[in-house]
Protein backbone atom coordinates (compact mmCIF):
# COMPACT_ATOMS: atom_id res chain seq x y z
CA UNK A 1 0.00 0.00 0.00
CA UNK A 2 1.28 3.57 -0.82
CA UNK A 3 1.87 6.64 1.32
CA UNK A 4 -1.06 7.61 -0.59
CA UNK A 5 -3.16 5.45 0.71
CA UNK A 6 -2.38 4.49 3.55
CA UNK A 7 -0.68 7.97 4.94
CA UNK A 8 -1.01 7.32 8.24
CA UNK A 9 1.94 4.09 7.58
CA UNK A 10 3.64 3.08 10.79
CA UNK A 11 1.27 5.23 13.50
CA UNK A 12 -1.95 3.29 12.42
CA UNK A 13 -1.97 1.25 15.30
CA UNK A 14 -1.95 4.23 17.93
CA UNK A 15 -5.62 5.16 16.71
CA UNK A 16 -8.52 4.79 19.33
CA UNK A 17 -9.46 5.34 22.60
CA UNK A 18 -7.40 4.72 25.42
CA UNK A 19 -8.12 4.02 29.07
CA UNK A 20 -6.49 3.28 31.89
CA UNK A 21 -4.12 4.06 34.79
CA UNK A 22 -0.59 5.14 36.12
CA UNK A 23 2.00 5.81 38.56
CA UNK A 24 3.80 8.53 39.58
CA UNK A 25 6.72 8.98 41.43
CA UNK A 26 9.55 11.90 42.08
CA UNK A 27 12.61 12.35 44.81
CA UNK A 28 10.51 16.17 45.41
CA UNK A 29 6.77 14.71 45.75
CA UNK A 30 4.55 11.79 47.20
CA UNK A 31 3.98 9.23 45.18
CA UNK A 32 0.45 9.19 43.55
CA UNK A 33 -2.17 7.03 41.45
CA UNK A 34 -4.12 8.56 38.54
CA UNK A 35 -6.55 7.53 35.76
CA UNK A 36 -5.94 8.36 32.17
CA UNK A 37 -7.39 8.70 28.70
CA UNK A 38 -5.08 8.66 25.99
CA UNK A 39 -6.93 9.83 22.41
CA UNK A 40 -5.20 9.62 18.84
CA UNK A 41 -7.78 10.38 15.98
CA UNK A 42 -6.41 10.17 12.02
CA UNK A 43 -7.61 12.91 9.93
CA UNK A 44 -8.63 11.26 6.54
CA UNK A 45 -5.46 11.18 4.18
CA UNK A 46 -3.26 12.98 6.64
CA UNK A 47 0.25 11.38 8.06
CA UNK A 48 -0.79 12.47 11.75
CA UNK A 49 -2.76 11.84 14.69
CA UNK A 50 -4.32 14.49 17.11
CA UNK A 51 -3.46 13.78 20.20
CA UNK A 52 -4.91 14.31 23.87
CA UNK A 53 -4.26 13.34 27.37
CA UNK A 54 -6.40 13.38 30.02
CA UNK A 55 -5.76 12.40 33.63
CA UNK A 56 -7.51 12.41 36.77
CA UNK A 57 -7.01 11.47 40.50
CA UNK A 58 -8.32 7.66 41.25
CA UNK A 59 -11.78 7.75 40.98
CA UNK A 60 -12.22 10.66 38.55
CA UNK A 61 -12.68 12.75 41.84
CA UNK A 62 -10.66 15.48 40.27
CA UNK A 63 -9.19 16.41 37.42
CA UNK A 64 -5.06 16.41 37.20
CA UNK A 65 -3.36 17.18 34.06
CA UNK A 66 -4.01 17.78 30.14
CA UNK A 67 -2.00 17.65 27.42
CA UNK A 68 -2.54 17.95 23.41
CA UNK A 69 -0.78 17.95 20.41
CA UNK A 70 0.00 15.65 17.58
CA UNK A 71 1.82 12.26 16.69
CA UNK A 72 3.33 12.58 13.41
CA UNK A 73 5.63 10.71 10.62
CA UNK A 74 8.49 13.09 9.33
CA UNK A 75 11.33 12.23 7.44
CA UNK A 76 11.29 8.62 8.22
CA UNK A 77 10.59 8.90 11.71
CA UNK A 78 7.73 9.68 14.25
CA UNK A 79 7.38 13.32 16.04
CA UNK A 80 5.04 13.83 19.00
CA UNK A 81 4.11 17.81 19.84
CA UNK A 82 3.06 18.49 22.86
CA UNK A 83 1.45 21.65 24.45
CA UNK A 84 0.47 21.81 28.25
CA UNK A 85 -1.41 24.23 29.73
CA UNK A 86 1.16 24.43 32.60
CA UNK A 87 3.33 26.76 30.10
CA UNK A 88 5.39 24.10 28.25
CA UNK A 89 6.03 23.14 24.66
CA UNK A 90 7.41 19.85 23.56
CA UNK A 91 9.37 18.36 20.36
CA UNK A 92 10.43 14.85 20.69
CA UNK A 93 11.68 12.46 17.56
CA UNK A 94 12.45 8.80 17.57
CA UNK A 95 11.54 5.94 15.67
CA UNK A 96 8.99 3.42 15.84
CA UNK A 97 10.49 -0.33 16.40
CA UNK A 98 8.43 -3.62 17.26
CA UNK A 99 5.82 -0.98 18.63
CA UNK A 100 7.90 0.94 20.65
CA UNK A 101 8.51 4.51 20.26
CA UNK A 102 11.39 5.74 21.71
CA UNK A 103 11.15 9.19 21.72
CA UNK A 104 14.30 11.64 21.97
CA UNK A 105 13.19 15.46 22.75
CA UNK A 106 14.52 18.28 20.37
CA UNK A 107 12.67 21.39 21.94
CA UNK A 108 11.36 22.02 25.35
CA UNK A 109 10.20 25.94 25.46
CA UNK A 110 8.44 27.08 28.23
CA UNK A 111 6.44 30.31 29.05
CA UNK A 112 8.39 33.00 31.58
CA UNK A 113 6.23 31.13 34.87
CA UNK A 114 6.31 27.63 34.09
CA UNK A 115 8.32 25.64 36.49
CA UNK A 116 11.43 24.84 36.33
CA UNK A 117 11.65 21.89 34.18
CA UNK A 118 14.83 21.03 31.93
CA UNK A 119 14.09 18.12 29.96
CA UNK A 120 11.89 15.23 29.03
CA UNK A 121 11.49 11.81 27.47
CA UNK A 122 8.90 9.52 26.49
CA UNK A 123 8.58 5.90 25.55
CA UNK A 124 5.20 4.65 24.43
CA UNK A 125 4.73 1.40 23.35
CA UNK A 126 1.62 -0.53 21.55
CA UNK A 127 0.83 -3.91 20.88
CA UNK A 128 -2.54 -4.79 19.58
CA UNK A 129 -4.92 -3.25 21.80
CA UNK A 130 -2.75 -2.55 24.59
CA UNK A 131 -0.51 1.22 25.14
CA UNK A 132 1.75 1.84 27.97
CA UNK A 133 3.71 4.78 28.43
CA UNK A 134 6.84 5.80 30.18
CA UNK A 135 7.77 9.76 30.73
CA UNK A 136 11.37 11.00 32.26
CA UNK A 137 11.38 14.58 33.36
CA UNK A 138 14.62 16.71 34.79
CA UNK A 139 12.97 19.48 37.14
CA UNK A 140 14.76 22.34 39.11
CA UNK A 141 18.37 20.39 40.51
CA UNK A 142 16.53 16.89 39.93
CA UNK A 143 18.47 15.21 37.04
CA UNK A 144 16.43 13.56 34.33
CA UNK A 145 14.67 11.09 36.32
CA UNK A 146 11.70 8.41 35.80
CA UNK A 147 8.52 10.27 36.81
CA UNK A 148 5.51 8.20 34.96
CA UNK A 149 3.93 4.81 34.04
CA UNK A 150 0.96 4.30 32.90
CA UNK A 151 -1.21 0.97 30.98
CA UNK A 152 -3.98 1.39 28.83
CA UNK A 153 -6.56 -0.91 27.09
CA UNK A 154 -8.31 0.61 23.59
CA UNK A 155 -12.07 0.69 24.15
Amino acid sequence: MSDAENPLGVLAGFVGRWVGAGNGHYPSIDDFSYEEEIEFTATPGKPFLAYRSRTWSPGRERPMHTENGYLRNSGGQVELLVSQPTGFVEIHRGELRDGVLELSQLTLAASPDAKPVHEIRRRFAVAEDELSYDLWMAHAETPLTHHLQARFTRQ
